[in-house]
This record gives structure tokens, sequence and C-alpha cells, in this order.
């Protein structure tokens, strides 16, 4: 009853997100609502936990926070600040690729609040430019912690297999446990996506393109610079202990 409902601007397998105006202080947020039973369902009590923890710990740029968070019977609410600009994957779609230097700045900005999940010991697992938001100005947002993980040390390392098919690290794919150098790997990955329009390693077909993500080589076009191409390089070496930004 706090809240006015504006309209729902997104939806999900656990439920939606609505743009809502407090009555009180008349500021507007994005509520996301969560449907008990399905949490359950998909024995996700974990995650949804996880999220609300790191989402109340976490208050820095870049990053998306909790301003308030109920529950009902049925339902959690989690109450978020409303990023204006919507998704960076609507934008790419719109452009269809980005220029690098529009590529750099919102690259900056990613790595930024990566070091700071990795430095406040959080793998985020979830890399991909439908979880980057842009505020009203044109600053980047990542959010969406469901998949992230609240480890115990900066190395400490993990198992499950998640995260999104065309982001997802070749340790990932293999089965092996890994650590924070998986969203490196996924970093890569959205620089080269926002330069050429499409993941490195993409096909329509799921097992090519595991086998791809796994063995083919990484190929540049000429719309990448030089530093470009060797960044990107660097950050997509297949042995994590190799990779930028693993050590």
């Amino acid at each position: 009853d706090d809240f006015q409902l504006l309209k729902v601007i997104g939806k999900g397998s656990f439920g939606k997100v609505l743009l809502v105006r407090n009555k009180r202080d008349r500021r507007v947020y994005a509520l996301k609502i969560l449907m008990k039973s399905r949490v359950l369902a998909k024995k996700q009590v974990e995650h949804t936990r996880s999220e609300r923890k790191i989402l109340e710990e976490i208050n820095y740029p870049f990053l998306s926070r909790l301003e308030f968070a109920f529950q009902t019977e049925g339902k959690l609410y989690i109450g978020m600040e409303f990023l204006a600009g919507g998704p960076l994957f609507y934008h790419l779609q719109q452009c269809r690729r980005f220029s690098e230097d529009r590529a750099r700045f919102y690259l900056a900005e990613v790595i930024v609040g990566i070091g700071h999940l990795h430095e406040n010991n959080i793998l985020y697992r979830d890399m991909k430019p439908e979880n980057i938001l842009l505020d009203k100005e044109g600053h980047i947002v990542i959010t969406d912690f469901g998949l992230s993980k609240l480890t115990d040390s900066m190395d400490a390392t993990a198992q499950t297999i998640c995260g999104t098919p065309e982001y997802v690290a070749p340790e990932v794919l293999l089965g092996q446990s890994y650590n924070r150098a998986v969203d490196w790997w996924s970093v890569g990955t959205l620089l080269y996506e926002m330069i050429a329009g499409l993941p490195p390693f993409y096909d329509k077909n799921r097992k090519v393109m595991f086998s791809n993500i796994l063995n083919a080589p990484l190929q540049f076009s000429s719309l990448f610079s030089t530093e470009a191409s060797n960044l990107i390089s660097r950050l997509l070496i297949r042995d994590p202990q190799l990779r930028l930004g693993s050590g």
C-alpha cells in the first residue's frame, strides 16, 4: 500500500520487476517481486538469500544496491534504484555495435565494478549486456546478483556450472573448480561483443559454440584496434592462471 504501481518493466522465471512510486517521498524505484513457491521449486533459496545479502552490503558506484526489502506470505520484495537508461543490451541492439571509444568508457566502469566485487570476495558469474543498466547520465550499473557467490577469500573457488552460454569461461564448461578469473573471461567477451556486435565464439548451435569456446582460435576483424585486440586476447586466455586479471 506504500507504493503506486506505474508499470511492469521486466519479467523473469521467479516473478517480475515493477516500476513503483513511493507515495510518501514520491521517489521512483524498481521493485523486484519473487514468488516464494517458484524460488523453492527451483531450489534457488540460497541464491536468493545470497543476492539480498550482497545487495545489502554493497554501496559502490557501478553496482546496484538495495534500497529496501520486505516480504508477504507468498512473495519477496526487493526495492532498488530505478535506472532510467535501460539495459546496455537494448542500446547495443539499436546500434548493432559501439565505437571503440564508447566501448572503452563502459568497459572501464565494468572493470572497476567487478574489481570491487572481487575485493569483497564476491564472484559475479553472470556478466552479459542484459545485466548492465545505464543510469540517467549514461553511467553503467551492474545488476542481478542472483548467480553471484559470496566466498571466504579473494582466491576462493567454486564448482557450480552457471552463467550465460555465450559468456561461460572454458574452465566452467570443463567442470573444473574455478575462481574470479571466470569474471575476467566474461569481461573480455563483453568488450568483444560491444565492438563486433556478437560474442567472439558465437554460434546458433550451442554445442558448436561450446566447442568454439574450448578450441576455436580468437579472430579479429578490422573493427578492432591493435590495443583492443591485445586486451581481449589477454582476457580470453583459456588457462585461467595466465588470464589477465586473475592474479
